[in-house]
């Protein structure tokens, strides 16, 4: 087991030298720099915590900053928890790069999709709409806040209530790596993944077992054509 922080930046596509297009997202691995370890004896499991992207020290507030004083390692902009038999070998201060992964590995892709913003009750919990008459004068209205004499002071808990159609955390499984390149610091990954442009994402190994390894073919080196 292993993971990996990335940040999502956009698709486009690759072809192989037999012509076999492969729609791809680009997502952007840099050195992910092991903070803290957790262990079984202080905090009942094993895990690493991470940083992701350097940030100025004074914008971090001093909880946080006194994680990375502990390590003596500059701040970083995220702080995540990973978890994985093949990088809790890592030490404080070591990277996890993105050739931790390999063209051809299957492996899950964590995001947070893009929500759908402030939403009525109509479309954020498919409540029935009113009359369409011009006389109701009640269309798409959140409905009654009555609770039939009980509890008149407040909003019993639970109501379905216009507001923040949130979005949530996602997990695309078994999504095949066409490229990994550790030197310029991105993973290719076939098809789509959750979440807009420029939001963090996690890869792992799969969670679902794999019976058949699929096959991704050398993709066209387009710098040697130019002569690069």
């Amino acid at each position: 087991m292993k993971a990996i922080i990335g940040r999502k930046m956009g698709m486009t596509e690759v072809f192989a030298a037999d012509g076999t297009m492969y729609p791809v997202t680009v997502v952007e691995v840099l050195p992910n720099v092991v903070v803290a370890k957790k262990t079984t004896e202080k905090d009942g499991y094993e895990a690493i915590q991470v940083g992701y992207e350097d940030k100025a020290e004074r914008l971090v507030n001093k909880a946080i900053k006194g994680i990375y004083k502990k390590a003596n390692l500059g701040t970083k902009e995220h702080l995540y928890e990973l978890k994985g038999d093949e990088i809790y070998g890592k030490n404080i201060g070591e990277n996890l790069t993105a050739d931790l992964f390999a063209a051809g590995e299957v492996i899950d892709v964590v995001g947070t999709t893009k929500g759908h913003g402030y939403a009525g009750t109509i479309k954020r919990y498919h409540n029935h709409i009113g009359p369409k008459g011009h006389g109701s004068g009640y269309h798409r209205q959140i409905g009654s806040l009555a609770n039939n004499g009980r509890c008149n002071n407040r909003v019993i808990p639970g109501k379905t209530m216009s507001g923040h159609m949130a979005p949530h955390q996602a997990t695309v499984q078994n999504v095949t790596i066409v490229e990994v390149n550790a030197e310029k610091n991105y993973v290719l990954v076939k098809g789509g993944l959750p979440g807009p442009k420029k939001s963090i994402v996690m890869l792992r190994t799969p969670i679902k077992a794999q019976f058949k390894k699929p096959e991704v073919k050398p993709l066209v080196d387009l710098t040697a054509e130019k002569g690069e």
